[in-house]
């Protein structure tokens, strides 16, 4: 037996904001990040709906990029003070990430944040509250999924939190909010979408009602990520859904080892001043974990299958996988991303020298490859590395170089 799970409502379309204004309860606590939301008005637009439908409304602001298990613990601590019956959680994936896991906390406070990432082991939720997510990115699809990504900077490892209970109850996916990315962002939430398509439609659960919206989503991203990238404010609203899309998909089928790798990756080398943003990190290893799984034979056709979709040519399903390779390779190019970690910049921009040491990644990387093989997403790729494979896979990844194994 499976499982298909989504919200029970997902609001979508210019103006869906409004929906909040529909809502029935007596407090609601509105999860934020750091001033984009404010500075254009959304989040006053949202306290002002849960207003008018007779909400007193207590804010959580400042949430962090990559929110941090402290972050969760104190927003916890506020709602157990305010005692809302409804979650709002608005702007990227960072707050609503952030909001999930304090939502946790709030209705079970004895919980300890390594039960949380206990994977598909968090007890029954809404005692207290429910949950909306309004996305503001085109990316991470949090709005409708079953996962949170949150920090432990002591460790440097990011940590996913995987569990039907916290798939939102309601999601709104207004495109309005979007269209305050900058450019960067459209960028890397893009290739992160595009990612959780790929990733759900070759992973090993996979099914009948995932595999449509990964592949529609697949062929929205193609046909709009670049212009939305370059401007074209239609082609935004399309990639508002498409991420949405992908979410759905990967939400139920789950993802596969570039996550695995970008969540081991993204923090592992703070002390030398940045991140390797995740959208970025999985635009980079993308090809190469491709490579990677087409050794085995199912997830080859199922690769053939997305190129297929995809029209991008090819007669034998090993030319087909090239063509998809080449095709995301162009897509970071076109999106100003670079190929490898070592080509990393600070800015994640691509440069001659990235700000990963070679010395220092080799240093780290038996640690970050075994972090990475015991990751929520690796038990769900098509094949599964070993040690030895995962530290020959990054350093593919450090190094651009082909994957031959």
């Amino acid at each position: 037996m499976a499982r298909f799970t989504l919200p029970r409502d997902i609001y979508h379309g210019k103006g869906a904001l409004e929906a909040l204004k529909s809502f029935k309860g007596k407090k609601a606590v509105v999860c934020v990040g750091g001033g984009s939301m404010k500075r254009y008005g959304f989040l006053d637009k949202a306290v002002s709906y849960l207003e008018e439908a007779g909400f007193e409304v207590k804010l959580i602001e400042n949430i962090e990029p990559d929110p941090s298990v402290e972050t969760v613990m104190k927003g916890a601590e506020t709602m157990l003070e305010f005692e809302p019956d409804w979650i709002v959680a608005i702007g990227g994936g960072s707050p609503i990430d952030a909001a999930k896991a304090m939502w946790i906390k709030y209705e079970y406070p004895e919980i300890t944040f390594e039960e949380m990432c206990h994977v598909f082991g968090i007890p029954e939720l809404r005692r207290k509250a429910r949950f909306c997510a309004i996305s503001s990115t085109s990316g991470t699809a949090t709005e409708v999924t079953a996962f949170s990504i949150i920090t432990d900077y002591e460790k440097g490892i990011k940590y996913p939190i995987a569990d039907f209970e916290i798939t939102p109850d309601v999601a709104i996916v207004d495109p309005e909010l979007a269209h305050t990315m900058p450019k960067k962002l459209v960028a890397h939430t893009g290739m992160d979408a595009i990612t959780h398509a790929i990733e759900a439609y070759v992973s090993t659960a996979h099914c009948d009602y995932t595999d449509p919206l990964a592949l529609h989503a697949i062929e929205m991203i193609e046909h709009s990520l670049v212009d939305s990238y370059n401007g074209d404010m239609d082609k935004r609203d399309s990639m508002h859904n498409a991420q949405c899309l992908a979410g759905m998909a990967f939400s139920n089928a789950l993802l596969g080892i570039v996550h695995s790798m970008a969540h081991k990756t993204g923090a592992a080398f703070a002390d030398y001043g940045a991140h390797i943003i995740h959208g970025a990190a999985n635009a980079m290893y993308l090809p190469k974990v491709i490579a990677f799984n087409a050794k085995d034979e199912t997830a080859k056709k199922r690769y053939g299958e997305i190129a297929d979709f995809m029209k991008l040519g090819g007669q034998s399903d090993d030319e087909k996988v090239a063509l998809l390779i080449a095709y995301l390779r162009g897509m970071n190019d076109d999106l100003n991303i670079p190929h490898s970690i070592g080509q990393y910049g600070a800015d994640s921009y691509p440069t001659e020298h990235g700000f990963v040491p070679e010395e220092v990644f080799l240093e780290r990387l038996p640690a970050i490859a075994a972090n990475a093989i015991g990751d929520a997403c690796t038990g769900s790729n098509p094949r599964i590395p070993t040690q030895e494979e995962m530290e020959k896979l990054l350093k593919c990844c450090y190094y651009d170089t082909e994957v031959d194994f």
